[in-house]
């Protein structure tokens, strides 16, 4: 007898035994899982087709819809679905590109085209895309050599994708096929085309946004609304991308081995330090604002942001004074808890709001205040020797993960504060069809600073980020469009630094662990990258914060 018992993330769903050796899809006809979509299958955490025939005893993992996995293998099958309704309808005239993640879904442009997609374009689209969905066309991985590789990339005139090739050191490479149409992509994809029956088109602006389904229902979520704010940030910065001729990985590549990357990296640098400067303006011109609140998801590179900020403060003739929001908590008995009976620490609900509010009022009308202590220790909050009082050149700088919540500084006047929402929006993409998500960015972010400052590993960082994730849906993200500025704080040239940092780390991640994939998927993105060294960083960029010799204090 062959035992096959199925789990789904390391929990174990159901078992059974056959007789004789079976195939995954066999299986799958047998039985009745409680998910709304698999998309993926795995066997010692490799991903396996349902044509697999299981001969021996076996755990075989089911990668459904509403896991991190599964969403992204489902987004990338949809735009290669996509990609591929595009080629079929318009054949290599126009190449799509997938600029950035924009709510729930992805920004989609023609590239080098003035002429824009119009609702009817849509409609046609989306009915071809439901035609091959219906179909149910196998999409298959493929080894080809370099050679063969170039031959179909150069007859889909992907350009972008050759560019990459001629980096690449390796002999073969994975492509996929679906009928005659081939696309490069780094992670996996679904099985067939009928997986694809979920999506939505909605015209924005010059370009398209495909739109993905809820993950905890597998529905598209209601009626689409454009973050205005954050898309005009991303636009910005994609414009500024294009004066410099660098959109996709390979042209930062280039620069690197032409020589050219100190001058990018610079002018890049420069450009933030425009930006941190403007909003310094602003804070001068805006006479009556007392108080700045910073906030953005996890390594956005806030602390050195406010520090940058506070210089140029000071040019302005601004005296700036930082406030820990840490030193509000709640003695921990009032603490409100999670679920699971844990302590949470991210709700804001967790800060004494009356005694911040009370203590902001007092300080923004010329009074004395003795600052709060928190003893992490004990739990409890301690009067601290701290006074402080504010002068006419005073501006407090508040950063956390509440601070553009309204809830937090409830009762200060509109015109007396200035809310920064700071985020690592990444334009840069491996090639036109094979988007970095901004969240990867933050990542390696993370894991290099966590193991070189905190001693965690690259598995300990990833095995908490979903966690992180989820206290960021929950405190961060809704409030994002209720701000006065954006801060876009990422550094195109930052993935080639970081990657001597994160990768030693990621490579050392056993097989077996539960964030194995992952850490794959970061590997497989480092790859196309061609090494800076951190001597090009200048000492006060954000990026220090995550490497080292930053000229900040932390």
């Amino acid at each position: 007898m062959i035992k096959i018992e199925i789990t789904c993330e390391n929990k174990p769903i159901k078992s059974f035994s056959f007789s004789k050796a079976i195939t995954i899809n066999e299986v799958m006809n047998q039985t009745t899982l409680p998910f709304c979509k698999i998309v993926a299958y795995k066997i010692n955490n490799e991903y396996v087709t349902g044509t697999k025939l299981i001969n021996q005893n076996t755990c075989l993992e089911v990668v459904p819809l509403d896991t991190p996995a599964g969403y992204r293998i489902y987004q990338d099958s949809v735009i290669f679905l996509f990609n591929m309704a595009f080629y079929l309808l318009y054949g290599t005239k126009y190449i799509m590109t997938m600029q950035h993640s924009i709510g729930d879904g992805v920004y989609c442009e023609l590239e080098s085209s003035k002429e824009n997609i119009e609702e009817s374009d849509l409609k046609k689209i989306t009915e071809k895309m439901n035609e091959l969905a219906k179909s149910k066309l196998p999409i298959e991985q493929i080894n080809l050599s370099i050679e063969e590789a170039s031959k179909y990339f150069y007859f889909f005139k992907r350009y972008d994708i050759l560019k990459n090739l001629n980096f690449g050191h390796k002999q073969t490479i994975n492509v996929y096929r679906c009928e005659n149409y081939y696309d490069y992509y780094h992670r996996p994809l679904v099985a067939h085309t009928g997986l694809l029956d979920v999506f939505e088109l909605c015209q924005y602006s010059k370009g398209l946004v495909i739109r993905f389904p809820k993950r905890c229902t597998c529905e598209i979520d209601g009626k689409f609304v454009m973050p205005k704010m954050l898309f005009s940030v991303h636009q910005e910065h994609d414009k500024w991308l294009n004066i410099l001729k660098v959109q996709n990985i390979g042209d930062i590549n280039k620069l690197v081995e032409n020589y050219q990357i100190s001058e990018f990296i610079q002018t890049e640098e420069a450009l933030h330090e425009k930006k941190i400067a403007f909003l310094a303006d602003q804070i001068l011109v805006r006479n009556k604002v007392k108080v700045v609140l910073i906030a953005g998801p996890s390594s956005s590179g806030k602390t050195t942001f406010a520090k940058r900020l506070s210089v140029q403060l000071r040019v302005n003739g601004l005296s700036p004074l930082i406030i820990g929001l840490d030193d509000y908590f709640l003695p921990r008995i009032q603490t409100p808890r999670k679920e699971d009976g844990d302590y949470d620490y991210e709700t804001i609900h967790a800060l004494d709001l009356p005694l911040l509010n009370r203590d902001l009022l007092a300080l923004i009308n010329g009074e004395e205040v003795t600052l709060p202590r928190y003893n992490f220790i004990s739990g409890l909050r301690e009067i601290s020797d701290e006074k402080l009082k504010m002068r006419a050149d005073n501006v407090l700088i508040l950063e956390g993960i509440h601070g553009i919540n309204d809830m937090l500084t409830a009762e200060i006047p509109v015109e007396n504060k200035l809310k920064i929402y700071i985020s690592a929006l990444n334009q840069l993409n491996i090639d036109l069809h094979n988007r970095i998500a901004t969240t990867d960015f933050r990542k390696l972010r993370r894991i290099a600073r966590d193991f070189r400052y905190r001693g965690y590993t690259a598995e300990a960082t990833l095995m908490r980020w979903d966690a992180v994730r989820e206290g960021e849906d929950k405190n961060i993200f809704p409030f994002q469009e209720n701000v006065d500025f954006m801060f876009n704080s990422s550094l195109t040239y930052e993935i080639a630094v970081l990657k001597k940092h994160v990768l030693p780390q990621l490579a050392s991640i056993n097989k077996y662990s539960l964030v194995y994939n992952a850490a794959q998927d970061l590997i497989s993105l480092l790859e196309h990258v061609k090494d800076i060294q951190d001597e090009f960083v200048p000492i006060n960029s954000i990026l220090r914060e995550f490497t080292y010799g930053s000229v900040f204090k932390y």
